[in-house]
């Protein structure tokens, strides 16, 4: 079995679990379930149960369009040079959004937990997962950090990307153990945040420096 296609079994075996999961539970299920909540913990949104496998396994077989984004790559900027990191990605994101979706219905069954601490605590996780990889993306239009001058210098992308993933994972770690203490809801959205922000910042810097130098 060739390394692509376990990628692509790993993230249809995630979305058969959270599928097989709703199924159980749909006959234990109110009519109405909450599907949002505040940064508090608070539902403040409400759907049908039914929505649960369109916002679910739905949402998830979503994520599948990746297999026809490097058909769309224009030249020079295809994924091939990064495959197995780009797929890695696609079932890392299947899975973060198995967990939350499994959080949600677990709150449908009348789970008392607090959501918002886990759903951050899931992205947290997923920030640091990404940025374990994030250096071995290459220059494309859909992954990564996509500004002006990362687009439009190897160079800086390169460079760029070396830098946020020490960001994005130690971003992601701060944030995951700010979840796990129970730290305030905005602490690990602004650790998160600015783990994404400084790069974006660096690659501007950055570019201007090789400008300066005659070196784009």
């Amino acid at each position: 079995m060739t390394t692509e296609r376990k990628y692509y079994l790993g993230a249809v075996a995630v979305i058969l679990a959270v599928l097989a999961g709703i199924a159980v539970a749909y006959p234990h299920l109110p009519k109405t379930v909450p599907l949002h909540w505040d940064a508090h913990g608070r539902a403040n949104g409400w759907g049908p149960k039914w929505s649960l496998f369109l916002w679910g396994p739905g949402m998830m077989a979503f994520v599948f369009l990746f297999w026809a984004l490097p058909w769309l790559s224009p030249r020079h900027f295809e994924v091939d040079s990064f495959r197995a990191t780009y797929l890695y990605i696609m079932v890392v994101l299947v899975a973060i959004l198995g967990y939350i979706y499994l959080l949600i219905l677990a709150a449908g069954l009348g789970v008392v937990l607090d959501i918002s601490r886990a759903i951050i605590g899931g992205v947290s996780l997923l920030v640091a997962l990404l940025g374990n990889v994030l250096g071995e993306v290459r220059r494309n239009f859909y992954l990564g950090v996509r500004t002006p001058w990362t687009i439009a210098s190897e160079h800086v992308w390169n460079a760029t990307h070396r830098f946020a993933a020490k960001t994005f994972f130690a971003g992601g770690l701060v944030g995951l153990a700010s979840a796990i203490l129970g730290a305030p809801f905005w602490l690990a959205m602004a650790v998160i945040l600015t783990s994404a922000l400084v790069p974006a910042v660096y690659s501007l810097v950055f570019y201007k420096q090789l400008e300066r130098r005659g070196e784009l």
